[in-house]
């Protein structure tokens, strides 16, 4: 009649200064640690504020200039070109991979209060996924950008532009790339 289960054993060893005269042949899983608890939301330098000009560092737009609209809750930062000026759209950018110039742009009647991380989410696509329908279109696809970004996109930059051409200078400046020189010390350089 001395057989416990492993609780009443464990509940008896506590209780009792006595070792538990019952061991589990296997080993009971714990528990693996959750890490889904809510992180602190990251942080962004001080210098990447509304309007800022920045110069992208990597990716597809490395050496561009662009604006700075806001910093979202991942941590990105929401950037545009405007997109007429040097191409860059609408996207989120890693602030890791960007310089922030003393030039400044006023963007407080730009509107991006809509545009947050959930607005850059991938839909997932139809198609079934067997091995011979990966292994048939192996053509390229090219990107659709959906109506809603485009409007998106003409809204955010006709703002922007305004204030680009109201400031002299600022559009060729925009629209022309960075890039480092022979002799360019870039840590000496005060952007």
């Amino acid at each position: 009649l001395g057989i416990a289960g492993p609780k009443k054993a464990s509940k008896a060893a506590a209780t009792s200064g006595k070792s538990p005269r019952y061991y589990s042949a296997d080993d009971i899983p714990r528990p693996k640690h959750s890490r889904a608890k809510k992180h602190n939301p990251p942080r962004v330098r001080a210098s990447f504020t509304p309007g800022t000009v920045c110069v992208l560092l990597s990716g597809r737009f490395r050496g561009k200039r662009v604006v700075c609209l806001k910093a979202l809750e991942s941590g990105l930062l929401l950037v545009t070109g405007p997109y007429k000026i040097n191409g860059v759209p609408l996207r989120r950018v890693n602030q890791a991979y960007v310089i922030a110039t003393s030039t400044k742009i006023d963007v407080s009647k730009v509107d991006v209060s809509n545009i947050n991380d959930a607005y850059f989410a991938r839909v997932k696509s139809e198609g079934a996924s067997g091995e011979e329908e990966f292994f048939e279109n192996d053509a390229a696809k090219p990107a659709i950008v959906s109506d809603q970004r485009k409007a998106d996109q003409k809204k955010v930059d006709a703002e922007v532009l305004k204030a680009v051409e109201s400031t002299p200078l600022m559009k060729s400046y925009l629209g022309s790339n960075f890039s480092l020189k022979k002799h360019d010390r870039p840590h000496k350089m005060i952007f």
